[in-house]
């Protein structure tokens, strides 16, 4: 779950860590009342929406003057903001961070997430701040610097310390880096966060750390028990066939190609969309329906695969070991039975009662392709969908 920028400053905020003045307006009318309130001649408008790279697309400005200022955020609120990191549609601006200007001397890159390899929450930090880290990365891995965690003690301030002097910060510098890096530690430990980024976090010409940009994405599964960080998820950010999805509590994230699919299982799921690409096609989206499936829930997932126009035919692959193929059987045939289905339907069952989810298919009197082997399912799906031509 992604917060906006401004969610994760307020977080942040209260947890110690300095960030720029700034308040966030949902009408182009409150931008004047927000520059009296700031203070001074300029601000940065910064449009909220769950995605990076906003500033190269228009969507982080400085303005100059309060009119300036309330034409550029009335021109942001109600648009739509692509990036490099949102689909050709983008995505709404329904509000818009007004800050403060703050006096930048240099920009620094830190963030907190878990590397799986180590089982340990790493930092990382670079003086590349304001740049892409994954751009830095491979470019220049020597200004990538790393620690870890110890999931007894946590983030220590020796740690912190080194880094600081890594980055060639001033001794009195370190200190708050140190202290800072601490707080963010607590910060993503008490929210149960999977990522916290503050890129850039910069020096001021006082000497001074910032969090300038902050990007905080929640632990999905961790969810119940943060009641109240979970109410500040914003649906309007998310696609709605991934919304409904969630509220049917199926696995489902949409993706570019012409092959839905439907499958039971993350893994057998990734191996179906590989041996899709590997035939020639390209699947249009990652469809877990889960061990607990019930013919209605799975009424409901092949719709919700259908309703992408995309759509050229749709491969269901299904490997009964907890969840019956008789009953995914009949959730095929509910499904195409209530949705007018334009496209073809290759289905592969096996496992529990594969022999009797084949016979309703067969029975149902459907234009069902059955398909004995995942490598087979795949090579029809492509075929039908048009992926051999």
């Amino acid at each position: 779950m992604h917060l906006h920028e401004y969610q994760a400053k307020e977080l942040l905020a209260h947890y110690g860590i300095p960030v720029p003045k700034g308040i966030r307006v949902t009408d182009a009318d409150a931008a004047g009342d927000v520059a009296d309130q700031l203070g001074g001649g300029a601000w940065v408008a910064k449009a909220q929406v769950h995605a990076g790279g906003r500033g190269k697309v228009g969507g982080v400005k400085r303005v100059v003057g309060r009119k300036e200022l309330q034409d550029t955020v009335a021109g942001m609120l109600g648009s739509r903001l692509a990036t490099a990191q949102t689909t050709a549609d983008g995505l709404p601006v329904h509000s818009v961070l007004i800050e403060s200007l703050t006096d930048i001397q240099r920009e620094l890159y830190v963030s907190l997430l878990i590397d799986r390899a180590q089982r340990r929450l790493a930092v990382i930090a670079s003086t590349a701040g304001g740049m892409e880290i994954e751009r830095v990365a491979a470019e220049s891995p020597d200004l990538i610097l790393t620690v870890h965690a110890h999931p007894v003690v946590g983030i220590q301030p020796w740690q912190g310390r080194k880094l600081g002097f890594e980055l060639g910060l001033a001794p009195s510098e370190v200190g708050q880096f140190s202290a800072l890096l601490v707080r963010l530690y607590r910060v993503f430990m008490d929210s149960d966060a999977a990522l916290i980024e503050i890129n850039p976090l910069v020096v001021t010409g006082g000497g001074d750390l910032v969090a300038l940009d902050a990007k905080i994405n929640l632990d999905d599964s961790a969810a119940y028990r943060q009641q109240a960080l979970a109410s500040l998820y914003d649906e309007g950010q998310a696609d709605p066939a991934e919304f409904f999805a969630r509220s049917l509590g199926l696995n489902y994230i949409r993706l570019d190609g012409e092959i839905g699919c439907m499958v039971n299982g993350a893994g057998l799921a990734m191996a179906t969309m590989d041996l899709i690409k590997l035939s020639g096609g390209r699947p249009a989206n990652f469809l877990d329906v889960g061990g607990a499936a019930t013919a209605e829930r799975v009424a409901e997932a092949f719709k919700l695969i259908l309703s992408g126009d995309e759509i050229r035919a749709v491969l269901v692959n299904i490997f009964g070991g907890i969840v019956r193929c008789d009953l995914i059987a009949d959730g095929i045939v509910q499904a195409i039975r209530e949705v007018s289905v334009g496209v073809p339907v290759v289905v592969r069952l096996e496992g529990t009662n594969a022999e009797q989810g084949r016979r309703i298919l067969a029975d149902s009197g459907l234009n069902v392709i059955p398909a004995d082997d995942l490598a087979e399912a795949a090579a029809k799906v492509v075929s039908v969908a048009g992926g051999d031509e």
